[in-house]
């Protein structure tokens, strides 16, 4: 049969990947490769990586460092990932993994065992619950889901079909942060009631444009929009600012804070969706392609519990330590814990350290390797048993919901004046000083609420049994309309 031009261009990349490895010689893995504390070996297990335009090439990475661990196939809609893949990582290999364009195809094998997905967030869901379906056992990135119902439907699957399934916070399994984790659970710092979770990392704006996203030679995008319209977006570029857009990403609140809001509740010990939700921010200081904040405060509440969520997109210009003494100014992404005789910090992925009411170290601990999260993942699908997981997937899906409660919120917010606060735990010191650092930084970086609009969201309030809200307009939100083909699968 004829060829499309699209498939001949993904052909043609395909051919010219597998003609330039031949020319480089035989494959050769140095035993100094495979870190020796990220597994004891076992039998083999045969891994696909789903999405390798990004973080998905760290994953294949540290696949490759796995005793007997096999990366059989590579799957992205974008050929050109592939061939980027394969120079960077394959150049003296005779067998890379095979490329599949369409995760359906490569679904249907029956030589893997274990699949990775780090494709668009709007895509972890359905490519979780198919690849369980097909009986494969799942790694998904975080957030693990597009929307709250999503995790609850991964998990059930889990469940029902008995797969292992793990998210991607890949601070969960390393040894300096689970040291740090245990000294807080342990009650060194006391009763801890308080947490935070900060993302504090610039994000520019991505443009503004009328025309539609240019489609890179090959792309299947059809496949790209999966359950999302099929509708190409305005902007820039495809590729990664799908992050900034409802419709496929979830913001840095739903990007990097999941790794955070995972730390947090970890230390609170909370495994159920919090009572209360409230968040307030913006798309603010600039006009662009995105509709998601890129500055947000959310506050979640428990009983007895309260969770502070601090994303800030613009630069920091102030530095923030909210009083702790002998702290640095916080940068990048870090957690802090507050308990009843001290406070811990977590500055890295990596590292903690515990403080007494004074400022007196009570302990340190760093250590740690990215490839550890994904050796535990590796351990549970050998063992069959779904609690070897550092993240199981319903503990994924708590850490994701989280963040999908906060947008929700503000998505159904109206525009406010600067200073404007919610009233939700509005007399919790900490809460107060979050804002109040929060308003300096919205200054500092001379936000004009007349021109991108500060947003107070509603006030949500959870039923952790249901994970229902009593407003059926957040209700709605918590799901999507799927199109015709990529339906979620629902128990």
């Amino acid at each position: 049969m004829p060829l499309s031009r699209r498939t001949f261009f993904a052909e043609t990349c395909i051919g010219l990947a597998a003609s330039a490895l031949a020319r480089v010689g035989s494959p050769a893995r140095a035993a100094e490769t495979v870190v020796a504390d990220c597994g004891d070996g076992g039998e083999r297990v045969r891994v696909a990586v789903i999405g390798v335009n990004g973080q998905g090439e760290k994953h294949v990475g540290e696949y490759l460092r796995l005793p007997n661990v096999d990366l059989v196939a590579i799957c992205d809609v974008d050929p050109a990932a592939y061939v980027r893949l394969c120079e960077k990582r394959f150049r003296n290999s005779l067998h890379p993994p095979e490329y599949v364009q369409d995760v359906r195809r490569l679904l249907e094998r029956k030589d893997i065992d274990a699949v990775s997905i780090a494709t668009p967030n709007h895509w972890h869901a359905l490519m979780a619950v198919w690849a369980m379906q097909s009986g494969k056992d799942v790694y998904v990135e975080k957030p693990c889901s597009h929307n709250l119902e999503e995790g609850r439907v991964i998990t059930q699957w889990a469940r029902k079909l008995g797969r292992i399934c793990q998210m991607g916070v890949q601070s969960r399994s390393m040894t300096g942060m689970r040291q740090t984790l245990d000294f807080i659970r342990a009650g060194g710092i006391g009763e801890v009631k308080v947490a935070h979770a900060l993302c504090y990392r610039q994000r520019p704006s991505i443009g503004l444009v009328e025309t539609s996203a240019p489609i890179p030679p090959g792309l299947d995008f059809n496949l790209w929009a999966g359950p999302a319209p099929a509708e190409v977006p305005k902007r820039e570029k495809l590729h990664y600012d799908w992050h900034w857009s409802h419709v496929t990403g979830n913001g840095d609140l739903g990007n990097q804070n999941p790794h955070e809001l995972d730390k947090a509740r970890w230390g609170l010990d909370k495994h159920e969706l919090p009572k209360k939700v409230v968040s307030l921010g913006g798309r603010l200081g600039y006009v662009d392609n995105g509709d998601v904040a890129n500055s947000q405060v959310t506050i979640f509440q428990w009983d007895d519990a309260l969770l502070i969520s601090d994303v800030r997109g613009l630069p920091i210009k102030t530095p923030v330590t909210y009083g702790l003494k002998n702290v640095k100014p916080m940068t990048g992404a870090c957690n802090i814990w507050y308990g009843s005789k001290g406070f811990a910090v977590a500055p890295s992925y990596i590292s903690g350290a515990a403080f007494d009411a004074e400022g007196r170290e009570l302990g340190a601990w760093s250590e740690g390797s990215y490839c550890q999260h994904f050796a535990n993942f590796i351990k549970a699908v050998r063992s069959r048993n779904h609690k070897d997981l550092h993240l199981d997937i319903e503990e994924g899906h708590l850490s994701s919901g989280l963040a999908h409660l906060g947008n929700v919120s503000w998505a159904l917010g109206e525009p406010v004046s600067m200073g404007t606060r919610p009233t939700l735990a509005a007399d919790d010191h900490h809460v107060a000083e979050t804002f109040e650092s929060f308003e300096k930084h919205l200054g500092d970086n001379a936000v004009d609420t007349m021109k991108t609009p500060l947003l107070l969201g509603r006030e949500l309030l959870i039923d952790p049994k249901t994970e229902r809200s009593s407003d059926e307009a957040a209700n709605r939100l918590f799901t999507r309309d799927y199109r015709k083909g990529f339906e979620l699968p629902r128990i």
